[in-house]
């Protein structure tokens, strides 16, 4: 009886976390993820003001600018890119989503080096409507 128990025990702790973990929803993984380092700090400007790209011309223009070779295709009607630059050796760069209002953030390390750092990432374009409060223009 005490090992029936035993073994039943042990199997709801086996089972359990993997049904939670099929449960719970995955995050798409973006079709687009680049970084890389860029010595011209002047080049830092030319990054979106709002941390945006919405359209190929404007992927196009900041690829050119920043020399990012073979840049990937994207498909501005169903996705957008969030760009992030960055001085110190390390950083992430997150895009907030809330009532259909995006912002983008960043946050990294304070050691402070030559020139910046650089991170382009696509996102669903579902359920946005603005970028910090601006209406988010048609792809």
């Amino acid at each position: 009886m005490i090992r029936s128990l035993l073994v039943a025990a042990l199997a709801a702790l086996v089972l359990v976390p993997f049904s939670a973990a099929a449960a719970e929803p995955k995050a798409d993984k973006p079709t687009v993820e680049l970084g890389g380092d860029i010595k011209d700090e002047a080049l830092q400007k030319s990054a979106p003001a709002s941390g945006v790209i919405a359209s190929q011309k404007e992927w196009d223009a900041l690829a050119k600018a920043w020399g990012i070779k073979d840049a990937p295709k994207v498909d501005f009607a169903k996705e957008l890119l969030i760009v992030g630059t960055w001085k110190g050796s390390s950083f992430n760069v997150n895009a907030n989503v809330k009532d259909g209002d995006l912002s983008v953030s960043g946050f990294g390390t304070k050691d402070l080096r030559d020139g910046f750092r650089w991170k382009v990432k696509s996102i669903k374009r579902d359920g946005i409507k603005s970028v910090q409060g601006k209406p988010l223009p048609m792809a």
